[in-house]
Parts: C-alpha cells; sequence; structure tokens
C-alpha cells in the first residue's frame, strides 16, 4: 500500500487559501487530485506510478485526512463537508467550482518549478471534472478526467453537466481549435451510477474526437469480474494485470503523460 512517507510536505497559497501539498519526484509536474475521502494508499500508489516515469507528483490536499484508508466511515466524514462547501459547489451545473482556481494557481506554479512543456491533471471522481475545468489555462496540457462525479444529482442536466461554465467550455473548444495535439482523456466503469453514460456522451458532443472516451465494462456477468458497481479506475478497482482493462487504462493515462509532458521535456 502506498504511503506518503517519502513526499514532501509543503504548503501552497492563493487569494488567501493555504492548503498543504505533497510532493515527490522530479521532471514535469503532474497534478493529482485525490478522491474521496482524500490522499488514500490506493491514490499514493498511483501517484507512484506518476514519479516512476519520469514525473513529480503532486497531491493538494483537498479533504480528508491525508494517508487514511478509502473506508465508508472516512468517505462519509469528507464528503459531507464538501458537499456543502461553496469551494466545491458538488450540486452546481453550469459553473465552474471557485476551488478550481486555486487548482489551476497550483499547476502554474508547479509548471514554473518543475518546468517541462507543461503540466499533467488527474481528477478523481469527486474532483474527476477538475481536469476539464482546469484546461482552460494553457500551462495544463496533459488532463485526465478519471469517473468525474460531479456535478451530483439525478435530473438530466445534472447527468449531462460537466461542471464547468459555458465560458470554460469554449476556452477549451479555442485551445483545441488552436493546439491539434491537445486532448481530454476520460474513464468509467459503464454501469457506473455516479458517472452517468449522458456525462460522457455530453463530453463527445462538445469536443468530438478530442475527448477519448475509456469506457470498462462493467455489466452483470462481464468477463472482466468486475463488479457492477465498480468506480474507481485508477485506484481500488484497479486489476493490476496484464490484459486486464482497468490495466489498459492506467497505461493509457501514463502514455498520455509520456507523450505530452516527457517526449519534448
Amino acid at each position: 500500500m502506498g504511503t506518503l512517507d517519502a513526499y514532501e510536505r509543503d504548503t501552497f497559497t492563493f487569494a488567501g487559501k493555504q492548503r498543504a501539498v505533497y510532493r515527490r519526484g522530479s521532471g514535469p509536474a503532474v497534478v493529482v487530485l485525490a478522491e474521496m475521502p482524500g490522499i488514500t494508499p490506493k491514490v499514493v500508489e498511483f501517484a507512484d506510478r506518476v514519479v516512476e516515469l519520469g514525473c513529480t507528483a503532486v497531491l493538494p490536499h483537498l479533504f480528508g485526512i491525508p494517508g487514511a484508508e478509502m473506508t465508508a466511515l472516512n468517505t462519509v466524514r469528507a464528503i459531507g463537508p464538501a458537499c456543502v462547501s461553496r469551494e466545491f459547489s458538488a450540486w452546481a451545473t453550469g459553473r465552474t467550482s471557485p476551488v478550481v482556481e486555486w487548482c489551476k494557481a497550483l499547476a502554474r506554479y508547479e509548471h514554473e518549478r518543475c518546468g517541462g512543456p507543461g503540466v499533467g491533471v488527474v481528477g478523481m471522481c469527486f474532483t474527476g471534472n477538475f481536469a476539464l475545468a482546469m484546461a482552460p489555462d494553457p500551462v495544463v496540457v496533459a488532463p485526465v478526467m478519471s469517473q468525474p462525479s460531479l456535478p451530483l444529482g439525478v435530473t438530466t442536466k445534472a447527468k449531462r453537466g460537466l461542471y464547468l461554465s459555458d465560458e470554460d467550455l469554449a476556452a477549451v473548444q479555442q485551445r483545441m481549435a488552436d493546439e491539434p495535439d491537445l486532448c481530454v482523456l476520460g474513464l468509467r466503469f459503464s454501469h457506473d451510477p455516479m458517472v452517468p453514460r449522458e456525462r460522457f456522451a455530453h463530453l463527445r458532443e462538445a469536443l468530438g474526437d478530442r475527448f477519448v472516451a475509456i469506457e470498462i465494462d462493467s455489466s452483470k456477468g462481464n468477463p472482466w469480474g468486475h463488479p457492477r458497481m465498480a468506480h474507481s479506475v485508477l485506484t481500488e478497482h484497479l486489476v493490476d494485470e496484464p490484459g486486464q482493462p482497468t490495466r489498459e487504462a492506467l497505461d493509457q493515462v501514463l502514455d498520455l503523460f509520456r507523450h505530452r509532458l516527457l517526449a519534448t521535456a
């Protein structure tokens, strides 16, 4: 299990908000935005893969207890405050969450500190859509949305929601028009109720073939044995064996970082 023992703890402040940041490695930065309930051992294991690739893994502490296990109790303790926080606006559709500005400022700082052609961003679950919401910033050159679960809700609007404003979506589309290599990688299990298929359909409509969707079969009786409620592609439900769809998804994420951050670093 991954631990934060080898990670340097620092702080970063933007617009009067200071948060802890855990950092390890060298080379271009990849900002790893943890899923609920926070920076779990499995999230650290993913960050370790980023370090092994030759990048600097940067893990901001946005919620929960750093290093705590993924348990129901820890999740309840973390998700409650986050859901009602104005910074996260978990139920909002059609606007970008205020905390994204802090994350973009961190990405700019890490790009300046680490160098390279830009920064990678991985959002997971509660932060999954942050990777897209940060993409208007030109330093973000490798955005990955893993099981993007916000905005919450069961209405048609919420299911299609992308957790960013129309202006920010237009900025992403303009970047894609100007930068032919820019794409957004999206990961989900096919029957994950927290990541509706309507959301990925909307992403395809909005971004066309620049949205690269990886949808892993979690239907009843699927040949891989994925539980129907499987959710965390890169962490809790990763089957780290050659030929497994989740391992292939992980490899595709790392290949994106290799191509976008290291090939020209």
